[in-house]
């Protein structure tokens, strides 16, 4: 029996161990001087409270022994309740330190849920996380890479987890069974084709822990995107296809009109989104819809017919019932 206790007293975490063992011991001298001098201490709970100001090396001096075999109670409390608490307390600042190093260093565990997992660290998910702290989005984010030795921002809403996206520990790590959605960002290291690779097996290690999380891929090569949806990718961001897009709109462009600047500073204030035709335009000329809209601040670009998608808008265009309208509106709050 007293095996068994001392056992479960040692499988107990440190720190709820020293706090126990402080408060019976300084309830048992609190229950000896009580005893000792009761006139000095008239109740139970100033002989503890007697107990802790003394231990602690306080010495408020309310409280004092008067009789020899009190003052042998006290020296006897200083010898061991005192160098308890210090210990205690030594211990409960070590913990704490080590604590911060290994949270910074991405050894903690993440307990939240609904969070965004995020995958690599680069200049694109560094953006990408200023940009969501800019715009006042609150919104708790685990971060997965395997390259950083510790995450030097001190932001509070990002969570860094040091490890391999494919490792399941790693995704336990990040709970990402409570996750609402992931990005996965190609690794710039790698040479175009390892990149992809990387990110379609992360995919799938990503699905296979959580089926029903929303995944956004990023690719460099056009013939991996096929790749990325069959593992399991929601949306599949061709980064080179975009950038190069961006590179001929500069060399051609006719007027003086920067093509990436402007679209930088579009898509860092206004978003896309579907919007469904209301019931009351249908029917009627789109030249309604684009009025009804621009009184929300909202600029209609395109129309969606079925899987069609045309951004050739004619004035005269009926709105049917099932169509959806493709809007440019300002950045979500």
């Amino acid at each position: 029996m007293m095996q068994s206790l001392v056992r479960l007293y040692f499988q107990v975490p440190l720190f709820l161990r020293l706090l126990g063992t402080v408060i019976v011991m300084m309830t048992f001298f609190g229950m000896i001087i009580h005893w000792i001098e009761p006139r000095s201490f008239p109740t139970l709970f100033d002989g503890v409270w007697w107990a802790f100001v003394t231990g602690a090396t306080v010495g408020y001096g309310d409280y004092v022994p008067l009789s020899a075999l009190g003052k042998i109670t006290a020296i006897l409390l200083i010898l061991t309740g005192g160098g308890l608490v210090t210990f205690y307390m030594a211990t409960l600042s070590a913990s704490t330190v080590k604590h911060e190093e290994a949270l910074v260093r991405g050894q903690v565990d993440f307990r939240g849920s609904n969070h965004l997992v995020i995958i690599g660290w680069n200049e694109r998910t560094r953006q990408l996380i200023d940009m969501m702290g800019f715009q006042g989005i609150q919104e708790r984010i685990v971060l997965i890479d395997r390259t950083m030795h510790e995450f030097y921002r001190n932001l509070s809403y990002v969570h860094f987890i040091k490890g391999d996206a494919t490792d399941e520990d790693i995704l336990l790590k990040a709970n990402l069974c409570e996750a609402r959605m992931a990005v996965i960002t190609a690794d710039p290291s790698k040479r175009e084709e390892q990149s992809d690779q990387s990110v379609i097996h992360q995919t799938v290690a990503l699905k296979g822990h959580h089926p029903e999380l929303f995944i956004i891929a990023e690719v460099l090569t056009d013939r991996q995107r096929i790749n990325a949806e069959r593992a399991g990718a929601n949306t599949v961001i061709r980064s080179n296809d975009f950038m190069s897009s961006l590179f001929f709109h500069e060399l051609y462009r006719n007027d003086p009109v920067q093509p990436f600047e402007l679209l930088l500073d579009l898509l860092t204030t206004r978003q896309f989104h579907e919007e469904k035709v209301p019931e009351n335009l249908e029917g009627q000329p789109i030249i309604q819809a684009l009025e009804y809209f621009l009184k929300k601040s909202c600029q209609i670009i395109g129309i969606k017919k079925g899987k069609e998608v045309s951004f050739d808008l004619d004035g005269d265009m009926k709105l049917e019932k099932g169509d959806y309208l493709i809007v440019f509106s300002p950045l979500r709050q």
